[in-house]
């Protein structure tokens, strides 16, 4: 895993947790001190974020564990994969255009960091060059040939 994603993650979590344990019992018991918990605004706004903190944790957590999964031994060294750097031909643009598979948290379509779990991201996983990738998107089909490609083995040597 990227070290400045799992950083990423790390800091979320500890904010969040700090924010479970220590700001929102306060926050409650200072509403619960207002009487009536029926119609306490407060109370209930406090509630609902402690259930969406407990929610956000279990998210990030989770995530932490399946980055810490990746396995770089078994990202393949011949097609496209988790950190590969790929140019392709869209021939619908008639352009050529330069992609890098990263994950969720890293994507921004602006840089050319793309999702191994988006549209364009899914259809080249496992391609080589010379392969053509279709990707169904809201504008419609498009074709992309992969003319190009560095996996993140290339890239550490």
């Amino acid at each position: 895993m990227p070290e400045h994603i799992k950083k990423q993650l790390q800091e979320e979590i500890r904010h969040l947790e700090h924010e479970l344990a220590h700001e929102l019992p306060a926050e409650i018991k200072k509403a619960v001190a207002l009487g009536d918990l029926s119609e306490n605004a407060e109370y209930h706004m406090a509630k609902q974020r402690q259930e969406f903190v407990n929610a956000r944790l279990g998210q990030l957590k989770k995530r932490m564990a399946e980055l810490s999964l990746v396995n770089l031994a078994n990202i393949p060294k011949d097609r496209v994969a988790f950190g590969s750097t790929v140019m392709v031909y869209d021939v619908s643009k008639d352009e050529e255009i330069e992609y890098k598979l990263v994950t969720s948290e890293e994507s921004d379509v602006n840089k050319g960091l793309i999702s191994t779990t988006s549209p364009i991201g899914r259809s080249l996983i496992g391609k080589q060059v010379g392969d053509m990738a279709v990707v169904v998107t809201p504008n419609g089909k498009r074709e992309l040939e992969v003319l190009k490609l560095t996996t993140i083995h290339d890239a550490e040597e």
